[in-house]
C-alpha cells in the first residue's frame, strides 16, 4: 500500500547554505512520525517543503499520491498544517478565523458549523470563541492554530511544535487528541520535547546538519542508551553487603550502590544492554535479601540525542 507521505531525495539550498541534504522517508496511514534535531538541523525547512510552503531545490514530495510541486491544490486538499509560531490574524476571533479558514477549504453551512463545534470542544476554545486572537495567551493562540489545521479533517497532518507554549495539562490534552486522530491519519510532529516521542510517536527521525542521522521506533532509540536495561533495586541498608556480594558474581554487569538513610539503592548496569532483571532478582532472593523495589530503566533519550547529533556518519536502527 502506498504511503500517504512520500519524500525522496529532498534538498533545499539557500544561497551558499545547504539546509536539507537529500532526505528520504515515508509515513503510512495510522503512523505518527516524530522529527527531532537541534536548532538549525533542517526540521522546519523540511516540513515547509513537504507542505509546499517553500519549493524544494530538488527531490520530490507526494501527499496521498499527489505531487506537491506538480499538483499542489490536490495535494493540499489532503493536508493540515500547523506552522512554527502559528501565524494568525490578531484582529479576528477564533470563530471568525475558523470560518475564514473553512471557507478557504470550501467548507460551508452545517458541515462547517459541525466541525467548528467539534474542534473548539476538542481544544477547549469555547470560552474564548469571541475574544480577539491578539488578546489571547500563547497557549490559546497555539490551540487556535491547531484548530485550523484539523478543521477540514485532513488525511495528513504536519505539526511544527504543536505543544509549544502549552501548560502541562494542555500538553496532555493535545497529545491525547493526536493519539485519537492517529489511527486514520498520517502525522508528522516536529518537537524539541523528548518526552513527546514516547507520548505520541510510532517512529522517529533525528536530523542534524540537514541529514537524517538516526531512524527508528522509540524503543529502538531507548535501546541505544548507555543505561538501557539497567536494573535499580532498593533494599534495606542492613542487607547492603549481602546484596552487593550476591550481585558481584553476575557476568557482564557493573554494580554500584548508594546509601539513602536506611535504604540502599543498587544499580546493576549490563555491559551489553542485555535484560538482567530476572537474573538480578533471582540472585538476591537466593541470598535471602528482601527486595523493597525493583525496576528496569529504558535509558535516556536525551543521551541518545546528544550522541547522534554530534556524529558525522548516518546511522539507522530501523528493521
Amino acid at each position: 500500500m502506498q504511503s500517504a507521505i512520500e519524500v525522496r531525495a529532498l534538498r533545499k539550498r539557500f544561497d551558499v547554505v545547504d539546509a536539507v541534504k537529500g532526505v528520504d522517508f515515508s509515513v503510512a496511514r495510522g503512523e505518527v512520525l516524530g522529527f527531532l534535531g537541534p536548532n538549525g538541523a533542517g526540521k522546519s525547512t523540511t516540513m515547509k517543503m513537504v507542505t509546499g510552503y517553500i519549493p524544494a531545490t530538488s527531490g520530490t514530495v507526494s501527499i496521498c499520491g499527489h505531487d506537491v510541486a506538480r499538483d499542489p491544490i490536490k495535494a493540499k486538499q489532503h493536508l493540515g498544517y500547523l506552522p512554527e509560531g502559528a501565524p494568525l490574524y490578531g484582529e479576528m476571533t477564533p470563530v471568525s478565523f475558523l470560518k475564514f479558514t473553512g471557507a478557504i477549504r470550501r467548507m460551508s453551512g452545517a458541515d462547517l458549523s459541525r466541525r467548528m463545534g467539534e474542534v473548539m470542544a476538542d481544544l477547549q476554545l469555547e470560552g474564548v470563541r469571541h475574544q480577539r486572537i491578539d488578546t489571547l495567551s500563547k497557549g490559546f493562540r497555539r490551540r487556535v492554530g491547531l484548530a485550523q489545521a484539523i478543521l477540514h479533517d485532513p488525511d495528513v497532518l504536519i505539526l511544527d511544535e504543536p505543544t509549544d507554549g502549552l501548560d502541562p495539562n494542555q500538553k496532555r490534552q493535545v497529545r491525547q487528541l493526536i493519539r485519537n486522530l492517529a489511527p486514520t491519519k498520517s502525522i508528522i510532529i516536529s518537537t524539541h520535547l523528548l518526552e513527546e516521542v514516547d507520548a505520541v510517536c510510532d517512529r522517529v527521525l533525528i536530523l542534524d546538519k540537514g541529514r537524517i542521522v538516526l531512524e527508528g521506533t522509540p524503543d529502538d532509540l531507548h535501546a541505544r542508551a548507555e543505561g538501557h536495561n539497567t536494573v535499580v533495586v532498593l533494599v534495606h541498608r542492613a542487607d547492603t553487603a549481602k546484596s552487593t556480594s550476591a550481585l558481584a558474581g553476575l557476568p557482564d554487569v557493573e554494580v554500584t550502590h548508594t546509601d539513602e538513610g536506611e535504604i540502599t539503592r543498587i544499580s546493576v548496569r549490563p555491559k551489553r544492554r542485555q535484560p538482567v532483571a530476572e537474573t538480578v532478582s533471582g540472585a538476591l532472593r537466593d541470598a535471602g535479601v528482601q527486595i523493597l523495589e525493583i525496576r528496569t530503566e529504558r535509558g535516556s533519550l536525551d543521551e541518545v540525542f546528544r550522541s547522534v547529533t554530534a556524529a558525522p556518519v548516518s546511522m539507522s536502527v530501523s528493521q
